[in-house]
């Protein structure tokens, strides 16, 4: 069972660029993408090789928005965390298939001047109820652009970055809250090196010189970690400023 996901950055803008090529090399059987920005109805028709497709568009237009596609119709489909201040936005979509909870998320940022930092916060913390409610009836895995990059080895200029969205204590100790209530950052059980990332700045050619964060992520229960066979980050796929990142499970 091969599972991606990407923040697109605009999904309409992804498909002008032809975006979606590499899909017929990796073939993954679950597809999550965030920050789609459109409806459905926008966008028309696509990716016919999923034939399951489940979209969460935001309240307002052209801003985040999340989408899962899916070559098997799960159980059960649920859209947001059932909590209206966090669901306006498109944030969230939850797939449970018979083995696991898919939870594919697009965490808020805490924005320029940490002026969202506040309620960056209190996400976090309804987001990881949430996920513990989840794994009460089974196992979860979660993926997206969790808006953060945990570790000094997850960026490259960690010391001129400690006070900025993305790095801040308070959001690196919101992710170790996640793993501490039973989750793996699955990359990091294959990988211990740093130079990995998965979002680079348009602005300063960033990508060309692999100046990037590592924001992008697959996290399973522990429950899971038996069957978790690999973890892969697809910096080679352009069409964003985040590339794709995947696990295959043993399913």
């Amino acid at each position: 069972m091969k599972l991606l996901s990407w923040n697109v950055n605009g999904v309409r803008a992804v498909l002008r660029k032809q975006g979606f090529t590499f899909l017929s090399e990796e073939r993954p059987d679950i597809l999550c993408l965030q920050e789609t920005r459109a409806r459905q109805e926008q966008v028309g028709p696509i990716l016919p090789d999923y034939p399951c497709q489940y979209w969460n568009p935001a309240d307002k237009a052209g801003y985040s928005g999340t989408v899962c596609f899916s070559k098997t119709e799960p159980l059960r489909v649920q859209r947001g965390m059932g909590k209206a201040q966090h669901d306006t936005e498109g944030r969230l979509i939850t797939l449970t298939y018979p083995e696991y909870h898919l939870v594919n998320v697009y965490t808020p940022n805490a924005q320029r001047g940490l002026l969202r930092l506040p309620y960056r916060q209190q996400w976090d913390r309804e987001f990881r109820a949430y996920l513990r409610l989840l794994e009460r009836s089974k196992p979860v895995v979660f993926c997206g652009d969790l808006n953060v990059a945990h570790q000094e080895i997850d960026l490259t200029h960690p010391a001129a970055n400690r006070l900025n969205a993305g790095f801040t204590e308070e959001e690196r100790g919101g992710f170790t809250e996640h793993l501490a209530a039973g989750f793996i950052d699955s990359f990091r059980e294959f990988c211990k090196e740093g130079g990995h990332y998965t979002w680079w700045s348009m602005a300063t050619r960033a990508r060309e010189r692999n100046v990037g964060w590592r924001i992008d992520y697959f996290c399973v229960s522990k429950r899971l970690r038996p069957v978790l066979e690999s973890a892969s980050i697809l910096p080679e796929i352009m069409g964003s400023d985040h590339c794709p990142v995947g696990i295959t499970l043993d399913l």
